[in-house]
C-alpha cells in the first residue's frame, strides 16, 4: 500500500510523513523528490523546466521505484510529494493501480495565511522561499478543482503534525 501525502509547501508533508511512518507497522518513507533529483543530475541536462515533474520520465520512474521497493520489502510506503497537475496524478495513480498497489491519497491542507506563516518561518529551506511561495496559487487552483475531490483532505491549519499523523494512521488502519 501507498499512503500519499499531497499538498503544497508548508502544509507539513515531510514532518507528517515521518510521524505516520512511525505509527504504521512495516512502513517506510519514500521521498519521490529524490527521483527528480536524480533526473536533475543527468549530464548534459534534460530540457530546461521549472519543475522536474514536467519531465515525462519522472512519473513512471516514481511508479517503478515504489513498485520495486514494495516488491522487495512489502509493507507500506509513505510518500510525501506535492502533485498539483491532475494529469500527472492520474498517471501515477493509474501506474500504481496497474501493478495492483492500493493508494490512500491524502491532501494536507492549510489556509493561505497559515501556509505563508509556515513558509516564512521555515528553518530548512530558509524563510520566505520564493520557490515555495510560488506554489501557493497553483495549489489553491488545484484544491478548488480536482485535488480535494481526488483525496482525503486533512486540514492542518489547527492541527499539530502529530495530530495529523495520528488521524491519517488511524484512517489507514481502520
Amino acid at each position: 500500500m501507498i499512503v500519499w501525502l499531497n499538498g503544497t509547501h508548508g502544509a507539513g508533508k515531510t514532518t507528517t510523513s515521518a510521524l505516520v511512518q512511525r505509527l504504521l507497522p512495516d512502513s517506510r518513507v519514500f521521498d519521490a523528490e529524490k527521483v527528480g533529483e536524480t533526473l536533475m543530475d543527468i549530464s548534459p541536462g534534460l530540457p530546461a523546466t521549472d519543475n522536474f515533474q514536467h519531465w515525462p520520465p519522472w512519473r513512471p520512474l516514481v511508479v517503478e521505484t515504489a513498485r520495486r521497493v514494495l516488491e522487495y520489502t512489502g509493507g507500506t510506503l509513505v510518500v510525501p510529494m506535492t502533485v498539483l497537475v491532475e494529469e500527472y496524478w492520474r498517471e501515477i495513480a493509474a501506474g500504481l493501480a496497474g501493478h495492483g498497489i492500493p493508494v490512500r491519497h491524502f491532501v494536507l491542507h492549510a489556509d493561505r495565511e497559515t501556509l505563508r506563516g509556515r513558509i516564512a518561518g521555515d528553518t530548512v529551506t530558509g524563510p520566505d522561499s520564493p520557490f515555495r511561495l510560488r506554489y501557493l496559487e497553483p495549489y489553491a487552483e488545484a484544491a478548488r478543482g480536482w485535488l480535494h475531490e481526488a483525496a482525503e483532505v486533512v486540514d492542518t491549519t489547527h492541527l499539530t503534525p502529530h495530530q495529523a499523523a495520528r488521524w491519517i494512521a488511524e484512517s489507514v488502519l481502520d
